[in-house]
């Protein structure tokens, strides 16, 4: 999928972009920040994981559920009814749901792909997410962040910036009013310095 993300850059004549995404798109941005490090000017991860054990023990359990009778189960939530709507043909929810169930339970481990990321990056979570505080802690330090004291001037700030969303789940932190406050003023400030 980053592969695909960065082909329509490339389609769209895109130099360079910032780059968001949430949850499973928050890991094709990823992805696409560590296989394509040239075209993204900044790096946005909404509630993701680098690595799989990231998430809670009950957010895998469902990931091993992922397939048919999910899908079926998943009818009346506001993923389907988009997806009802938008979608060419409604009917192959199921195989939707089933593929991604496939994908989201293969084991993988980004660490050192992501310790090299160049891209400034902000990672936002909710206080409340399906991923592992310790996980999101671990995932700033490998972009460099909370590493150390940054100096009463800031002078030792690294280029990650993390942001943790009070009372915010993984379910509701795309219409939560500090989603945006975190994200825009990063996506507008001017282009630190490469670390």
């Amino acid at each position: 999928m980053a592969d695909d993300v960065a082909a329509l850059l490339r389609y769209l004549d895109v130099e360079r972009a910032d780059v968001m995404g949430y949850s499973h798109g928050g890991g094709v941005a990823l992805r696409t920040a560590i296989q394509h490090p040239g075209l993204v000017r900044k790096l946005v991860i909404v509630s993701t994981v680098f690595r799989r054990d990231g998430w809670y023990a009950e957010s895998l359990a469902g990931m091993e559920q992922m397939g048919p009778a999910a899908a079926e189960m998943m009818k009346p939530s506001p993923i389907y009814q988009t997806y009802a709507r938008i979608a060419p043909r409604p009917e192959d929810w199921p195989v939707l749901v089933t593929k991604t169930g496939d994908l989201l339970r293969q084991d993988f481990d980004w660490s050192n792909e992501v310790a090299a990321i160049q891209a400034p990056t902000l990672l936002v979570f909710g206080d409340a997410d399906s991923v592992r505080l310790t996980h999101v802690v671990e995932f700033y330090g490998l972009l460099g962040g909370g590493k150390r004291d940054v100096g009463w001037d800031g002078s030792g700030m690294s280029i990650a910036r993390l942001a943790v969303l009070p009372g915010v789940t993984h379910y509701d932190i795309l219409s939560a009013p500090a989603l945006p406050t975190a994200v825009i003023p990063f996506l507008d400030a001017p282009m630190p310095e490469a670390r």
